[in-house]
């Protein structure tokens, strides 16, 4: 049982953030959960009226608390739209954390967050076995987009389409770097993050191909972890703390002027979250944290706000290319413009824009897995809005929704492939 004065300061504050919101149900027009079950508990104004009596709901039905509250694909469309500004995910991801302090971790989850994800060296061990057997469980659907199915495996994983593990992983290609500045002057951090490390190494290669070009210098440390945020959605905080911490040692111990990843739920959770949730680190560690913090951002947003990467002036338009913005990207950051503005730099693309660019594809982490008829259905919605732009590329900015797409356009038997923008810049150069 947890210490209950904790927990009672912990009600406290959450009590004292909830307090902004005035029921408008503004949250309701935007919330793609509530658009699909059409359920009052399913959005921001029922899960803040449960919030409201906590204490008594968990004594209550502790179990029923936990899933309203996990049934949210922390999407930030809702605080976006706020009219009154309230910080709905903070309040969200706090109340988690109560939650969890109060239950504990369930066993699935105590494996995978603290016996493989705060273990590192573990963690890429057990994935490098997974990635060369994953072929004899598994057989391509579309070769274009890169996706599997499993009749093996579909009592657990459903019909999904899914991406293979990749046989290289980025960690493995590149352990470390550590690069001096050249023409730009400027150097930078640079977080993969587990997506793009494990399943989509060759985004990484592309932002290393885009630095160097660039003469951009570049610290790629070794020993990195998870940028946190699974632990933290699932109420875990000492996890949470334990991969930020290991990932401040190992980054402060280079010079850099910014740190960069290619990954919009990392730089959100970085640049957002990281500060919000640091007073349980010692001083040292909390002065590393808030400076990582600090010089986030978004790949694209550094190409095209720091190094300068401008449209080409006449493009030729051979390949038509969509942009789905990733909802930590463009409700989070703010960061729109930038995406684009590196695509529009490889002349043999048309940008076309889809319907509803940045409505959420429906990922969330752990709600695709826990939730994975109404992830789908969300995520149909994204596939037609890709279709009906008539484009033969897709590219966003987080790897998470690249395995979401793929799956939805997979499963659609659609032919059009899902690319990151910094891979479409990254051809432009020889």
């Amino acid at each position: 049982m947890a210490d209950l004065h904790k927990l009672a300061q912990m009600l406290q504050e959450l009590d004292d953030q909830m307090v902004a919101c005035m029921k408008c149900g503004m949250c309701q027009a935007v919330c793609p959960v509530f658009a699909e079950s059409l359920n009052e508990a399913d959005v921001t104004r029922g899960k803040i009226a449960l919030l409201e009596n906590l204490a008594k709901e968990m004594i209550a039905d502790a179990k029923g608390v936990q899933e309203k509250l996990n049934k949210c694909l922390l999407c930030g469309s809702c605080a976006a739209n706020c009219p009154s500004g309230v910080k709905i995910m903070d309040i969200f991801l706090k109340a988690r954390i109560i939650v969890n302090t109060y239950m504990g971790l369930s066993p699935v989850k105590k494996v995978i967050l603290k016996g493989m994800l705060t273990r590192p060296a573990l963690f890429n061990s057990l994935v490098s076995i997974a990635a060369r057997f994953q072929g004899v469980f598994s057989r391509p659907v579309n070769d274009l987009i890169g996706s599997s199915c499993s009749q093996w495996l579909s009592p657990v994983i459903g019909d999904r389409h899914f991406l293979s593990l990749a046989k290289e992983p980025l960690h493995s290609a590149v352990p470390s770097l550590d690069t001096a500045p050249g023409a730009s002057g400027l150097k930078v951090a640079f977080f993969p993050g587990c997506v793009v490390d494990k399943m989509f190494p060759r985004v990484g290669h592309a932002v290393l191909k885009v630095m160097a070009h660039h003469g951009v210098g570049v610290y790629l440390p070794a020993g990195q972890s998870c940028c946190g945020i699974p632990a933290l959605s699932s109420g875990d905080r000492e996890s949470y703390e334990k991969l930020v911490a290991a990932n401040a040692k190992v980054f402060a111990k280079g010079s850099y002027d910014v740190l960069i990843t290619p990954c919009a739920t990392c730089t959100a959770t970085i640049k957002e979250l990281w500060p919000k949730f640091v007073d349980g680190f010692d001083p040292t560690t909390r002065a590393q944290v808030l400076a990582m913090s600090e010089k986030a951002m978004d790949v694209n947003q550094f190409l095209v706000d720091k190094v300068g990467v401008t449209a080409v002036d006449k493009p030729t338009g051979g390949t038509r290319v969509t942009v789905h913005d990733p909802c930590h990207l463009a409700k989070s950051l703010g960061v729109r413009k930038q995406p684009r503005t590196l695509l529009a730099a490889n002349r043999e693309y048309e940008l076309v824009e889809m319907a509803e660019a940045d409505r959420c594809c429906g990922c969330g982490g752990s709600f695709n897995l826990a939730h994975y008829e109404v992830s789908r259905s969300i995520g149909r919605r994204k596939r037609d809005n890709i279709v009906a732009s008539k484009a033969d590329v897709v590219a966003t900015g987080c790897p998470a929704c690249m395995m979401q797409i793929s799956d939805m356009l997979s499963q659609a038997g659609d032919r059009i492939a899902v690319r990151h923008p910094v891979e479409i810049y990254a051809e432009t150069i020889d």
